[in-house]
Order: C-alpha cells, then sequence, then structure tokens
C-alpha cells in the first residue's frame, strides 16, 4: 500500500448549521400549548381536503372518494371530520323495514317509511296483532255470531230432517222401516210395528212378499238420491258458516284497522300493507281461532291460541326493521370495519328447528350499504380486498344503485336449495375508500370498474414545508391533543423539538412529516416521562428523553451490528487506505425503524473484454436498480476513456460479507470510486464513507435515508475513537434533507467528525484519494500527469495494447499453423 502527501482539501465540510435546521423556541408566539387555541382544521393536506369537499358537494354517481397516502397522516380522522360536519346538515334519510309477502313468501317485501316511523310501525303491527287475537275470538263468541251460526245449523238440521222424513212416512205406509245402521241408512219390512227378521220375512204370503220387495226397490232408489244429495248440503252449509265467519272476522278486523289506518293515511305504501294483512287474516282465520275437525266450535266455542310465538303463525304479521334513523336529523356516517360481504350487503340468519334450518324475513339482518344508506361509508380498501366477494358485491351495489341481499353462495350460483330472496333496496350513498397509493394505482390500473365508480382521489401528502404557519399548526394541533387527552402543557421549547423531531421524521430541514400518529405519541410518551419527574409542563428535556427511550427500545439489532464491527467480525475499517476499496453506506428497515450502516465494497480490475462484473447480480442477490447502477457505471468508463480505443478490462464488484439481497443505486457512486482506485491503483481513504447515486455524466445524485447513514458511519467511527480524520461524502443535492442527530452535529462542530457534499465523482475521488480527479487539457488532449483520470487512462491503454498484441501473436499462430500444413 502506497501513501501520498498530505494534501489540502479542496472541499471544506459542511458547517454544523447546515447539518441541523434547528427551531428558535423564541420564534414561537407562545410559552406554553395551553395559551394556544387547538385547531379544528387539517393541517399541510391542502389538496386532500378540496378533493374532498369535492366528493362532498357533488352528488352525480360514480363520484365516491379514495383517499390514498401513507398510514399516519390521519386519513380517517380527518375524513371523518369533515363527512360528520356535511352529514349534520343534510336530512335524514328513510327507514327501511322488510314486511311479509303473502302473495310470495320467500320474496320479502321492502317498504320504505319516513325517517324515524319504522319502529311506530313495528308497535303499531304488535298492538295490531293483540288485537285481533283477542278481538276475533271475541266476536266469534259473541251473541250475534252465535245466533246466525244457531240459524245455520238449525237450518241444516231441518232440511236433512224433512228430506228423510217424507221416505219415512211413505215407507211406514208401505209396511216398511228405515233403520240406522253402522254403515248407513237401511230398508226393512215391518208387522205391527215390529221390523221382520229374515225368516219371519219368508213366512208372509209371496204376493206380499213380493210386493214388499217392489216398494222397498223403490223406496231404495229414492233414499241414495237422497243420500247422494248429503254432500252437497253439507258443503253448502260450510260456505254458509265460512261466508258467515269472514263476515264476522271482517267486521272485528275492521275494527282494528281503523286506528292503524289513521296513523298511516299519509304513507300509502303502509296502507296497502294493512290491506293485504286483512285479506291474509280473513283467509287465515284458523290461526286466530280453533277448530274441531268436523267444523263444530270447541268446549268454549272459539279459543285463543296460546302457541310460543316462534311456533305460531302470527310472526308473518311482524314488522323487520332493517335501519331506522330514529327521528334524528343528519344523514349517518357508518365506518365499517370489517368490510365482509355479508357485513357490507346484509344477510340472512336461520334458525334450527327439528334438525333443519329455517328462515323468514324476520332474520334479514342489515350491512353497512343499508346503515349508510342516504349517508357517508368508510371502508379500508385493503379490508375490503381480502374479504371474498365483498369487492364485487360492493362495486355492484354501486353500478345497479340498490342493496341486494345475497349470500356469498347464491351469488356465484353455489347453492341451487330455495332460499329468500328480499326485495333490493334502493341506495343513495357516498363510499369512501382509504388505503395506500400502490392500491390505489393497482386498482386504477387493473379494475375497470373502479375508474368509473371513484372518479374522486385524496392524496394526502407526507409531508409539508417547514413554515412558520405550520409550524405554529402543528403547535395548536399539539395544543388540541394535550386537552382532549388532559395531557400535560407543553413549553415553548418542547414544541420546537417536536418541530425539530418533525423534519427528522419527514428527512428534509425543509418540511414537516404530516405522520400525526407519530407526533402524537410522541406527545403521549413525553408526558409519561414528564410525569416520572413529576413535572407541572412537558420540556424539551422530556421530550427528547422520550425520542431516545422509543430508540432504545427499538436498537437492538442496531446494537448487535455495531458490536459485529467493533469486534471485527464484520470487517470494517475507519483508519489508513487501501486501493479498490471503500465504506459504502446502507440502510436497514425493521418494521418503522431504520438505521445506518458501513458495509466494505471492494473492485478488483484486471486485463478483459470490458466486461464489469456485479457479483451480486450474478448469484442472484443484487436487485434490479442496483444492476442498473452498476450498468451506469459501465456507461461511464466507456464515455470517458474509451472513446478511441476498445474498454478491454475486466472489473469485479462486490459487497463483502453482504449475505441478504442487495436493492438500490445509492453505493453507485461508492462502486465507481472503488473502480477507478483500483484501475488508478490509488490508495482511499478508509476513515471516510461515501453515499449517492451517479448518472453517466458522473454527477452525484440525491439518496434516501441520509440521515441515518452518516450516523451509522459515525456511531462506529465514535465507538474506536474520533480521530479528527474521518467523515462521509454525500450528495450535495442531500444537504437539505440532513437533521442529524445532537451528538453528530456536537462532533462535527468540535472538528471530530465531517460531513462533506459532492456534485460529481471528480470532487469525491480526490477528496478519498487526495488526489486531482483531473481535467482534459486543451493542448495536448489528455489528462494532467499525475491525475486520477490520467492513471486511469493509462491502464486502460495498456490493457488495450496487450489486447491487440495477444491479437497479433494468435494471428501469427494460425498463420504459421496454416503453412505447416
Amino acid at each position: 500500500m502506497t501513501s501520498h502527501p498530505p494534501i489540502p482539501d479542496p472541499l471544506d465540510p459542511l458547517p454544523a448549521a447546515a447539518l441541523y435546521k434547528r427551531c428558535d423556541p423564541a420564534s414561537l408566539p407562545f410559552a406554553t400549548t395551553a395559551e394556544l387555541t387547538p385547531l379544528d382544521q387539517p393541517l399541510g393536506q391542502d389538496r386532500a381536503v378540496a378533493a374532498v369537499r369535492f366528493a362532498i358537494g357533488i352528488r352525480s354517481a360514480g363520484f365516491n372518494l379514495f383517499a390514498l397516502g401513507p398510514e399516519g397522516t390521519g386519513k380517517i380522522s380527518l375524513i371523518r371530520g369533515f363527512l360528520e360536519r356535511a352529514a349534520a346538515t343534510q336530512p335524514g334519510p328513510d327507514d327501511w323495514v322488510y314486511v311479509q309477502n303473502f302473495s310470495e313468501s320467500h320474496r320479502p317485501r321492502a317498504l320504505r317509511l319516513p325517517p324515524g316511523r319504522a319502529p311506530e310501525l313495528k308497535k303499531d303491527m304488535e298492538r295490531l296483532v293483540e288485537d285481533l287475537r283477542l278481538a276475533i275470538p271475541a266476536a266469534f263468541e259473541g251473541e250475534e255470531y252465535r245466533t246466525h251460526r244457531q240459524v245455520l245449523d238449525e237450518q241444516f238440521k231441518e232440511h236433512h230432517e224433512t228430506a228423510f222424513r217424507d221416505i219415512q212416512e211413505r215407507a211406514s205406509k208401505h209396511g216398511i222401516a228405515v233403520l240406522r245402521t253402522p254403515v248407513g241408512l237401511a230398508l226393512a219390512p215391518m208387522k205391527d210395528g215390529e221390523v221382520l227378521s229374515p225368516d219371519e220375512f219368508k213366512q208372509l204370503p209371496e204376493d206380499h212378499q213380493i210386493r214388499l220387495k217392489s216398494d222397498m226397490e223403490g223406496l231404495q232408489q229414492e233414499l241414495e238420491t237422497r243420500l247422494a244429495e248429503l254432500p252437497l248440503w253439507t258443503r253448502q252449509q260450510r260456505d254458509k258458516i265460512r261466508e258467515l265467519d269472514r263476515e264476522t272476522t271482517q267486521a272485528a278486523v275492521a275494527h282494528s284497522l281503523e286506528e292503524a289506518r289513521k296513523a298511516w293515511d299519509d304513507v300509502p305504501a303502509v296502507l296497502d300493507y294493512l290491506e293485504m294483512v286483512r285479506a291474509d287474516v280473513i283467509d287465515t282465520l284458523a290461526e286466530f281461532i280453533d277448530r274441531d275437525s268436523d267444523g263444530s266450535e270447541e268446549k268454549s266455542g272459539h279459543s285463543l291460541r296460546r302457541a310460543s310465538s316462534e311456533a305460531s303463525g302470527f310472526r308473518r304479521y311482524r314488522v323487520n326493521v332493517l335501519v331506522s334513523n330514529n327521528g334524528g336529523t343528519g344523514a349517518p356516517v357508518v365506518y365499517e370495519d370489517h368490510p365482509t360481504q355479508p357485513n357490507l350487503v346484509g344477510r340472512t340468519e336461520h334458525l334450527a328447528h327439528l334438525g333443519a334450518l329455517i328462515t323468514d324475513f324476520n332474520l334479514i339482518k342489515p350491512g353497512a350499504l343499508h346503515k349508510a344508506n342516504g349517508g357517508y361509508l368508510v371502508l379500508e380498501a385493503r379490508k375490503v380486498l381480502l374479504n371474498p366477494y365483498a369487492w364485487e358485491d360492493l362495486k355492484r351495489s354501486l353500478r345497479a344503485r340498490e342493496v341486494r341481499i345475497e349470500s356469498p353462495g347464491q351469488s356465484v350460483g353455489l347453492f341451487p336449495t330455495m332460499t329468500l330472496e328480499p326485495e333490493p333496496i334502493p341506495l343513495d350513498i357516498k363510499v369512501v375508500l382509504i388505503g395506500d397509493p400502490m392500491l390505489y394505482y393497482m386498482l386504477a390500473d387493473e379494475d375497470p370498474d373502479f375508474g368509473e365508480l371513484f372518479k374522486v382521489a385524496a392524496d394526502f401528502d407526507y409531508r409539508m414545508d417547514r413554515s412558520a404557519e405550520h409550524e405554529l399548526g402543528l403547535a395548536r394541533l399539539i395544543a388540541g391533543l394535550t386537552t382532549q387527552e388532559k395531557l400535560r402543557a407543553l413549553d415553548a421549547a418542547a414544541v420546537a423539538r417536536l418541530i425539530e423531531h418533525a423534519s427528522r421524521l419527514a428527512e428534509d430541514g425543509e418540511k414537516l412529516s404530516t405522520h400525526m400518529a407519530s407526533l402524537a405519541d410522541l406527545v403521549r410518551e413525553s408526558d409519561y416521562w414528564a410525569g416520572q419527574e413529576p413535572a407541572p409542563l412537558t420540556n424539551a428535556a422530556h421530550v427528547q428523553r422520550a425520542i431516545d427511550e422509543h430508540t432504545y427500545r427499538h436498537d437492538r439489532v442496531r446494537d448487535h451490528v455495531l458490536e459485529e464491527i467493533i469486534r471485527g467480525t464484520v470487517l470494517i475499517d475507519t483508519e489508513g487506505e487501501a486501493i479498490g476499496q471503500v465504506n459504502g453506506l446502507v440502510v436497514m428497515e425493521l418494521g418503522r425503524f431504520t438505521f445506518g450502516r458501513p458495509s466494505r465494497i471492494t473492485c478488483r480490475a484486471h486485463f478483459g473484454r470490458g466486461d464489469l462484473v456485479d457479483i451480486e447480480r450474478e448469484v442472484q442477490l443484487g436487485g434490479p436498480i442496483h444492476s442498473k447502477g452498476v450498468m451506469i457505471l459501465a456507461s461511464f468508463l466507456s464515455a470517458r476513456f474509451a472513446q478511441d480505443q476498445p474498454l478491454s478490462l475486466a472489473a469485479n464488484l462486490v459487497f463483502e460479507q453482504s449475505y441478504g439481497e442487495v436493492e438500490g443505486d445509492s453505493a453507485s457512486s461508492a462502486e465507481l470510486y472503488c473502480l477507478l482506485s483500483s484501475l488508478a491503483e490509488a490508495p482511499i481513504r478508509q476513515d471516510y464513507a461515501v453515499t449517492g447515486s451517479v448518472n453517466q455524466y458522473g454527477q452525484v445524485q440525491a439518496i434516501g435515508g441520509v440521515n441515518e447513514k452518516i450516523e451509522g458511519f459515525f456511531d462506529v467511527c465514535r465507538a474506536r475513537g474520533l480521530t479528527g480524520q474521518q467523515g462521509v461524502l454525500i450528495p450535495a443535492s442531500n444537504v437539505m434533507h440532513l437533521m442529524l442527530r445532537h451528538d453528530v452535529v456536537a462532533a462535527c462542530e468540535a472538528g471530530l467528525f465531517a460531513v462533506h457534499a459532492v456534485e460529481n465523482v471528480d470532487e469525491g475521488i480526490k477528496l478519498l484519494t487526495g488526489v486531482p480527479a483531473g481535467e482534459i487539457e486543451d493542448d495536448t488532449g489528455d489528462y494532467p500527469p499525475g491525475s486520477i483520470n490520467r492513471r486511469v487512462a493509462a491502464r486502460l491503454a495498456q490493457f488495450t495494447r496487450r489486447s491487440r498484441q495477444l491479437s497479433q501473436e494468435t494471428t501469427g499462430l494460425i498463420g504459421r499453423t496454416g503453412r505447416d500444413r
């Protein structure tokens, strides 16, 4: 390893003020948050708020809303707040009930009722049924009914007796008796008032026997004729009794229905239903009274059935209140946390009865679409998509603008057995889906119905400008949280520290994070630590402790990684120089906790055919973006050094001791430095670490996770001892994103650590090697002697000459072989 005399660094380290944008507590117009009025409107989401207001205001079909944005930005609370305020100014929706369809019992009828009147109809029908169960038996036990019934019975009896009395008188005149036997009526000869036995009949004179037989045959034919008319007489009697029963029932029902009709004369649908109830009660009179099999009354004439309601037929007169506004004002706002298909469109339940499952319209249960009908329904898109059939049935309901209750099996035709088919209910609703951006764009690309049904997108931003207005707005949000949850007020310094942390979460010193969930949790944790003292106010020290304690709870893996580096298990140098070796910086994500760590990148260059081998890609551990970055390196080398000659090199790049997938192009500049070092045989300082992507022109581009990457290398250097020579190279375009830990900023301010911002590879290679990259001189058309680019070009030219030499030797060898033959 060769060393170079120290060369003055042309790029100064960034000043401490550029590493962390502080918030001066004195710039905040309050002493504590107790002085502030809580913010009653969203903060930093102007674009999303405009979309939400538009979606609420427009009533045309298909203008449902999809709210997309990162989790924790307050999408649900913001949207529900807007919806509830808008719903409070709107009229309450109509009530809906299901009732029996007396003509087709498997198709229950849906009735629309004025808001809040569904429970009233339910009670009215219960009262009506109770009245009928008393009034109808009472009517049949009344004197008027008994009198009419007795008259009909006597008429039938008299008609029956008159018909057979004539036959008996004629038979008696001819000496014939009419007898009642177990099998009916029979004729027998008679003498002196006594029925003759067969032997006695044979003892009569023959002419007398012949006359009696002739008379008996005539009477038998007439008797059979009369007996044949008996069923007709009986049927006529039953018809008269039935007509009497109907007239009696109509009178009883009409009296009981009169009150219900008056209460519902303004709702034609209910009047029609009451008329159907009247007709059904008359047709099913037996449900209200009991009769003997022969049609006669029981001991009490008629008695009320006392069977349980489940076993009786009175369930069909019930009213199943599906949804009711309970007389309140305002449209409903429903948030369905478990959007299964039955929970969305409703379901029909079943009862076990005698080993079978039975159901009726009383077991129809509403879904979220019914409950939110006339208002707003809020759903999480991911949950809807994860539940079978829920997404398709939701779309079907929105397209058809009606809710049809079907089981999942019915909707796909799996269960051909007959079940209920409730009448669909018209749907007037605004649906709000909440999800992440990737889910929104996936649905927009893959589902042709999505764009027609969800025409409005509320795009929630993950950050906002760090302006005085937003800083004060954030303080007012904190004031509202402390008031609502009865937490300690925060002083100005504590709020300033929270604002700084919000910039750290946004990974930008000029922005604030809109991840309100994280900031609210930080306020709660800070309040806890303030309570441990106890302190009357939450101050900056409490906020800092909450941040530190939160990190401590999650950084076990980071500590283990750092320990492996310090112990030498993972090879990372923080002093000295090495050719073809550089400290790259990577970020590891464990849930919501991210941290940076250095990773050694090495390169070996030698004569070859222009192959730049990415070992990570060759073993399928490199992701496509990382592979793209390596290909850009090859393009950069070709453009700079192979304009007039082929690129006759072979180089192998690898992340040492990397056992997982490598993705991203943030190490492409480090890989290029490593490659240039190997070609120029120029040692790279190991007390520096590098991050940044590079393009084909050698410009260093911004990357993500810059704060964590710097802190990861700083932790290794501090653990080994800060020398004042250690530092990190970052893209100049990342300076605005710096919000480093306080200990890192303090070390830089004390000159123990440095952060350098570079704009291109030439600046970076000079910092790492102490040797200028060099620019092409106009007079010679070559790079300056001793520069990195000159040394690289010379090495590549050497490879080219060697390539041509081998080509000539191979050509000569082939020629000699041919002549020898």
